[in-house]
């Protein structure tokens, strides 16, 4: 049998012999060779930067994936906690109540921003704990961490304020009620101990004004047996230990992180004294009296 494999296929019974008029010339393709050709060069072109963009589509996804993750964390947190509080102070005080730590932990997610941090979460919230955020750094040095740490109680004393701007035109003594609230809210935060917000001033300060602050811990604790405050307290206990070990060490980072101007430090401390002083006096003009 004669081996057929290396002669031209046949045409089909049913189209002619090609002509050689017709025929191309050895070695230059036919019309329908060059579309094909053309057309497998775009392909071949192409392909890299459909490539890119099916890429960039799918980071801009998964960015929007991101953030919508971020906001049913602080949207779900939110609603727990309002149930939360509602439970024992009613949906007008827990919503309220909420609110206003929003827009404390906001202060902080704004100053990390200003000091050049760009990898801060949403904020969580913890029943009858608060609400928090976390951050890789709190910026380059003890100012900035105490920048941060005060923009939480200077936001969200404006919160409170903005409560009794309502009272004033409403006469509603909800709104007293809640002022008064979240004055006493961000003055607690004030408390300088780690991992409270007047802990974060005081590494500006000074870090021996922390062990103030555990003794002002140790004193609401024994006053106030609270399970709330005992968590707090043991927690500062530990976070102050750890903070002025690392401070007395002779690292020369931890020394170049503390040693900041001193019209920072000056600035920081006339802040930090004002808002004690505004907030204390804050509480004592909204507080009402309880009858039972």
């Amino acid at each position: 049998m004669p081996d057929d494999r290396w002669l031209p296929p046949s045409a089909p019974a049913s189209q002619p012999p090609m002509s050689p008029a017709s025929a191309a010339p050895e070695g230059v393709p036919g019309p329908h060779q060059q579309g094909r050709g053309l057309r497998g060069l775009l392909g071949k072109l192409s392909g890299p930067f459909i490539a890119i963009i099916a890429f960039f589509g799918k980071i801009k996804l998964l960015l929007i994936a991101l953030t919508k993750v971020k906001f049913l964390v602080t949207a779900g947190s939110m609603a727990v906690s309002i149930v939360a509080y509602a439970s024992i102070w009613g949906w007008k005080f827990g919503v309220g109540f909420v609110l206003l730590l929003l827009v404390h932990e906001y202060g902080h997610v704004i100053q990390l921003k200003r000091e050049g941090v760009k990898d801060v979460s949403a904020p969580l919230f913890i029943p009858f704990l608060g609400a928090l955020i976390w951050a890789k750094e709190l910026g380059g040095n003890a100012a900035a961490e105490a920048r941060v740490g005060l923009a939480g109680p200077v936001l969200g004393s404006l919160g409170a304020v903005a409560c009794l701007i309502v009272y004033a035109f409403t006469g509603n003594e909800f709104w007293q009620a809640l002022a008064f609230t979240g004055f006493f809210l961000n003055l607690f935060n004030l408390l300088p101990v780690s991992p409270l917000d007047g802990g974060r001033a005081a590494a500006a300060l000074s870090p021996w004004v922390w062990l103030l602050g555990v003794f002002g811990m140790v004193v609401l604790v024994l006053t106030i047996p609270n399970p709330i405050l005992i968590l707090i307290a043991v927690v500062s206990v530990y976070q102050t230990y750890h903070r002025f070990k690392q401070f007395r060490s002779a690292d020369p980072a931890v020394a170049a992180y503390y040693a900041i101007a001193r019209r920072d430090r000056l600035i920081i401390g006339a802040t930090y004294l004002l808002l004690i002083v505004a907030l204390a006096g804050a509480m004592s003009a909204t507080h009402l009296e309880r009858t039972l």
